[in-house]
């Protein structure tokens, strides 16, 4: 079978989803008033609260969340067969991302542009707040921690994408004071951008890269430096440093200096690269060789643990922190929630789509596929450097030569992985300022004090020193917890829309559906992570994530427990609270 009828059906149920499921949603169950006065109009501060076009902000949105995520997810899931992967990309993306997406950044906008995480303490209360923002906490932390090893991975694999990648920094810049300042056009600037990187792209790709021996640089001539690294955890470590260093201006100048134009034209860029990919498909029509279900797979059950294996891509608890974090403030008119937050999520799920064809139409055969995904972790290991070769592949169908495609693939996912991170850290920044409202520690509100203490912590859980790549692997091993913590995010966040929804007098359904499936496939999946994959009686006792998954698992029950109190409070009391 060829892989364009997977594309096919995706594309279908893609489009029924937004052209009736979302128009649905806006209209009937959250009942967008374009005559609202968004936070960012009425706290415009030129930081923060930004009104944006809708375009742009769809932009910055859309990278935001896509990062590596819904690439390395599906790449992994597809060990259990194409099947199950695909169908709950599609039906996710529709029936729980459209809605939890848009939802929470209408649930924000309603409430002075407020994170999820500060809108439980409105709907259920000051202690399920402190519980939410501490899970939420140790959720952005590990995705800081998880995409700084991504992005030095490929960085060290493919080092001819790093001067493509940093050129866009200091033009980004340059955009958006012309943009702000000047109150010029962001279109045409950005695609230049987009120019300037394809074609240093393609000349990185003929020219040897420049290489500095860490360890002769650091060690003399010894197999190690002088603080104790190999040639390729030093790489680890330097990149991770650079990484930071950025993160941390990225995350506190003005959104208008370098997030927004950044993440506009890395939305083109995501835009050329699904064309180029999905273009390369339809040319190539490449065979699907992976098995529909793998009866191979017996080490680790697909369910539950498909559903957190692939977060981004059908609905993730990330996207949440984004549409309520920083979406939020910039939304120049209500309307847009549908375009920015159910779109989006449409975008990511196309990107998932085609992770999942890339991987399932890379291998010469069933027997080449089963060789390589031949368990669970190795397709943890493998699942990202398989996509890159398989959208390769794809991409040279539309004519770009086998030596520059490689290049160019690995440049899309670092700038999406970046703008992830620089998002993130900035939403670490907010929750560690709230954090200091509340147990009234000022020193820590401040700015640059709260950055220094998310930039600070996620280099120090990045560079934990364990697993085969030393230095700079300790955020790939909190991928495992990355995904239940997100998945229990996303649940926890449509349970507080629902209760939203409940108190305006709408209809709570199209979010307490999703709810409770994600929650339970959730919980049960952590369960067993947690208390039978980590814990100090198994065989294989992993402290880190038995101590976060357990902290994790017991604060959300908790919430839960409490949510459902409220919610049969207020029934047995017929008590509605409007809340906007």
């Amino acid at each position: 079978m060829s892989g364009i009828w997977l594309a096919l059906a995706g594309f279908l149920i893609f489009f029924l989803g937004y052209r009736f499921y979302s128009k649905f949603i806006a209209e009937k169950i959250y009942r967008l008033d374009p005559a609202y006065v968004t936070p960012a109009h009425k706290y415009k501060d030129g930081v923060d609260f930004v009104p944006t076009n809708k375009y742009v902000l769809w932009g910055h949105h859309f990278t935001s969340i896509a990062g590596a995520a819904p690439i390395l997810g599906p790449a992994i899931a597809v060990y259990w067969g194409w099947l199950p992967a695909l169908v709950w990309v599609v039906l996710g993306t529709v029936f729980a991302a459209g809605v939890h997406d848009s939802g929470t950044l209408f649930m924000s906008v309603r409430n002075k542009g407020q994170s999820v995480g500060t809108l439980a303490n409105k709907l259920i209360g000051q202690r399920a707040k402190i519980l939410f923002l501490f899970i939420i906490l140790l959720l952005v932390l590990m995705v800081n921690a998880v995409f700084a090893w991504v992005i030095a991975n490929l960085f060290i694999s493919n080092p001819s994408a790093v001067l493509s990648v940093f050129i866009q920094i200091p033009l980004a810049i340059w955009i958006g004071y012309h943009v702000y300042k000047r109150s010029g056009s962001m279109l045409l600037p950005s695609l230049i951008v987009l120019i300037v990187m394809y074609g240093t792209a393609v000349i990185a790709s003929y020219v040897e890269p420049l290489q500095i021996d860490l360890v002769r640089y650091f060690g003399g001539e010894g197999a190690t430096t002088f603080i104790g690294l190999n040639a390729t955890s030093a790489a680890f470590f330097v990149w991770i440093i650079i990484l930071m260093i950025y993160v941390y201006f990225a995350s506190t100048l003005p959104v208008w200096k370098l997030l927004q134009p950044r993440d506009y034209i890395n939305s083109h860029q995501l835009v050329i690269g699904l064309v180029i990919l999905y273009v390369g498909l339809f040319i190539t029509s490449p065979e699907v060789t992976a098995p529909m279900t793998n009866p191979q797979a017996t080490d680790t059950p697909w369910f539950p643990i498909l559903f957190i294996t692939i977060a981004c891509g059908a609905i993730s608890g990330f996207h949440g922190l984004v549409s309520s974090g920083t979406t939020s403030k910039q939304l120049n008119n209500e309307r847009d929630v549908r375009f920015v937050g159910y779109l989006g999520a449409i975008g990511e799920g196309l990107l998932a789509l085609i992770a999942i064809i890339a991987v399932v139409t890379f291998f010469g055969s069933s027997n080449d596929f089963l060789a390589t995904y031949n368990s669970f972790g190795t397709a943890g290991d493998v699942g990202l450097g398989v996509f890159v070769d398989g959208a390769a592949a794809l991409a040279t169908g539309v004519g770009i030569p086998a030596t520059v495609a490689p290049t160019i693939i690995a440049v899309i996912i670092v700038s999406f992985a970046a703008t992830t991170l620089d998002s993130s850290v900035r939403l670490m920044r907010y929750i560690i300022s709230e954090l200091g409202v509340e147990y009234k520690l000022p020193s820590i509100t401040k700015k640059h004090v709260a950055t220094s203490i998310a930039v600070v912590s996620s280099a120090a859980l990045a560079l934990i020193p364990q697993g085969p790549n030393g230095f700079g692997s300790g955020g790939y091993l909190l991928w495992p917890l990355f995904g239940t913590s997100n998945q229990l995010l996303a649940g926890i966040s449509l349970l507080l829309l629902a209760i939203f929804l409940r108190r305006r007098g709408s209809s709570m359904l199209p979010a307490l559906i999703p709810m409770v499936f994600l929650m339970i496939m959730t919980l049960y999946a952590m369960f067993i992570q947690v208390f039978t994959d980590w814990a100090p009686w198994a065989s294989n006792t992993d402290w880190l994530l038995f101590t976060f998954g357990a902290i994790v698992f017991v604060f959300a029950l908790w919430i839960v427990i409490t949510a459902f109190s409220v919610i049969s409070s207020e029934r047995k009391n017929n008590k509605f609270k409007d809340v906007a």
